[in-house]
């Protein structure tokens, strides 16, 4: 049984108790918060025993196997290195660094330590997913592709309204690439790997909010990826909806599925024979076929991620070494750690060419 505590209280937090207390494998032992009464309601209406209000208590307990760590990005690298030292597995929430120079040194630490680090990525751990990258070999070379996240915040309204919010903050490592644009930057390297180069496009919440953002921050973005054969567009917001498929463009089909962070469906379209007809339009002989397949729904995806980090630790627990460790359908842990470090290069990359800094950057 692996015994969790976690770091944060936010509605994140509760879902992933919520999965763990699904789970046959692991049990919730208690959270952390610096506030001691909050600490304390929000383990035991979760059936926790042990409440933590300092960090170092927590990555020294013996009671604890693993920690979530659920706090704003900013914490995640020195909350985690603390419990890495305390010899702790971590399950580290996306995005799981302020910066890739953040993430490596996490990485490094558990490799010396012999402990799981692992990036919270629903999706990578999700089954629906694994069936959209599995599809995508089916379309023939790949052309073009884009993806999509976008969500409004209930928090930007806070933002709006002239008050502060960890979601919109540099000082937190915030803002809507490292939210909710990582949906969409971790399936592109998973599918394709990194790209040659990358154009990102921001939209720049208005300068009068930057002294509650402490800083330029992005609401919105279109960051364009380059590869020697193809090109990628990703499209992410917490300022608006984006209502659209995200696509894989290939020369024998196009695959089309519903969202990146929890795929819904997917359909692939075979093109057909294409024939020419002088100054007519092109035509294609034969209707098109097309394939729907069904993604098996779940309420909480969480327990994907979950289920693969425990596997990951109990394999260490037999003495396989962490990083060789299985983590699910995609790979070992090393895999989900090389698709971080790739992602978070890419958005360090994007931070840059956007005006987008945090504290993190500067050390």
């Amino acid at each position: 049984m692996l015994r969790i505590a976690t770091i944060g209280t936010s509605p994140i937090t509760s879902d992933f108790i919520e999965a763990v207390a699904a789970s046959p494998d692991a049990v919730f032992v208690g959270t952390l918060s610096r506030d001691a009464e909050r600490a304390g309601t929000f383990t035991a209406e979760r059936a926790g025993t042990l409440p933590f209000t300092e960090l170092e208590a927590l990555a020294a307990s013996d009671a604890v196997d693993a920690v979530y760590i659920g706090s704003p990005n900013a914490l995640h690298a020195p909350q985690a290195l603390a419990c890495i030292a305390g010899g702790k597995h971590v399950l580290v929430e996306k995005s799981f660094a302020s910066n890739e120079r953040e993430a490596r040194a996490v990485f490094d630490a558990a490799e010396r330590a012999g402990v799981v680090a692992l990036e919270a990525m629903r999706p990578l751990h999700d089954p629906a997913f694994v069936a959209c990258r599995d599809a995508v070999a089916e379309v023939g070379r790949v052309r073009r592709a884009s993806l999509h996240l976008g969500s409004y915040s209930s928090r930007y309204d806070e933002l709006k309204a002239g008050r502060h919010t960890n979601i919109f903050d540099c000082a937190m490592a915030s803002g809507a690439l490292m939210d909710m644009g990582v949906y969409t930057v971790e399936p592109l390297i998973e599918f394709f790997g990194a790209p040659e180069s990358i154009t990102a496009v921001p939209v720049l919440l208005d300068e009068g909010t930057r002294g509650l953002t402490n800083g330029a921050l992005d609401g919105a973005g279109t960051i364009v990826a380059r590869y020697a054969d193809h090109v990628a567009s990703l499209h992410w917001s917490k300022i608006s909806n984006d209502e659209l498929p995200s696509q894989v463009e290939g020369e024998n089909a196009t695959l089309t599925f519903a969202g990146t962070s929890e795929p819904a469906w997917l359909r692939i379209r075979y093109r057909g024979t294409v024939q020419r007809s002088s100054a007519k339009q092109a035509r294609t002989a034969g209707a098109p076929h097309i394939e729907e397949r069904d993604l098996e729904p779940v309420e909480n995806s969480m327990v994907f991620e979950l289920a693969d980090f425990v596997t990951a630790v109990n394999a260490t627990r037999s003495g396989t070494p962490a990083l060789d460790a299985p983590a699910g359908a995609l790979g070992c842990v090393r895999h989900f750690r090389d698709v971080t470090l790739a992602s978070l290069a890419l958005m360090d990359e994007a931070r840059r060419q956007m005006g987008v800094r945090f504290p993190a950057d500067e050390a």
